[in-house]
């Protein structure tokens, strides 16, 4: 059972920072093509700019909300790499919400975010991808992967919209699997739990109680680091998992395991 990636390309959405810097580094390093896509260019720059023109990552950036960027990106992947083998949409907002606020819009915006960004260049790589289904009659054509949250299934009432949107994910996933299934697509997501995101990090830097509060309510006792996600993207792309779709692998340190509605809101 091989966990190469070696040669592979891959496109990975919100790669200028944490998780999603973290992904996109770590497929590079084991041997995939990475076009590393993110909406803000200049922490896209900054984090990968350095790189090499001739290496094995190139940078993309644009509003990923809008159909036409995400045509684009997928087109620029193609001129530089040829070909795309995985996708993984990690591009993610977090956002609060007051759910008895008519006039508060943060559940669309999230939707947009979250959702249909994913969706949309989940259906435009699948095309893609299934062009190839001809040529290639055994074996996995391609993998996409999604990143939600255990917020899906935790009951936090000032992050409705980012449940829904998690949630709204995990659903896309299961359906998508399905969809693609014939045509050798598999399609899989990562439920995380506390991750020393960007925004986390900035939310606990000077809050030492709501740190220990989210270390306390994780059973392992501590916020897991970015890459300790890569991994678990890496099997999911590579042949090693050629037989598993449709599925929601939950990383969370045990903290899905405990009760819901006391847990803090990262």
């Amino acid at each position: 059972m091989s966990f190469s990636i070696t040669g592979k390309t891959a496109i990975v959405t919100g790669a200028a920072t944490g998780i999603g810097l973290a992904i996109a580094r770590h497929l590079a390093d084991q041997g995939a093509n990475v076009m590393c896509a993110d909406s803000d260019e200049k922490k896209l720059m900054e984090a990968l700019g350095d790189e090499p023109e001739d290496g094995n990552i190139r940078t993309f950036s644009g509003d990923l909300r809008q159909r036409l960027t995400l045509a684009n990106l997928l087109s620029a992947t193609i001129d530089a790499f040829e070909e795309v083998d995985i996708l993984v949409n990690a591009s993610r907002l977090l956002l609060v919400t007051d759910a008895l606020d008519v006039e508060d819009t943060s559940v669309a915006t999230l939707l947009e975010q979250n959702l249909m960004t994913a969706l949309q260049l989940s259906q435009m790589v699948a095309k893609r991808m299934m062009k190839r289904t001809a040529d290639q009659p055994e074996g996995q054509i391609g993998s996409i992967i999604n990143l939600s949250s255990i917020a899906a299934r935790q009951i936090q009432p000032e992050l409705m919209g980012y449940s829904i949107a998690s949630a709204a994910v995990q659903q896309m996933t299961r359906s998508m699997a399905l969809s693609l299934a014939p045509h050798r697509i598999r399609v899989n997501a990562i439920s995380f739990g506390s991750v020393m995101s960007t925004s986390l990090r900035e939310s606990v830097a000077d809050n030492r109680e709501w740190r220990d509060d989210i270390r306390k309510h994780t059973p392992l006792g501590r916020i897991a680091a970015p890459n300790e996600l890569c991994h678990a993207v890496q099997f999911m792309a590579a042949e090693s998992s050629g037989f598993m779709t449709g599925e929601i692998i939950v990383i969370d340190g045990g903290r899905s395991l405990l009760d819901a509605v006391t847990a803090p809101a990262h």
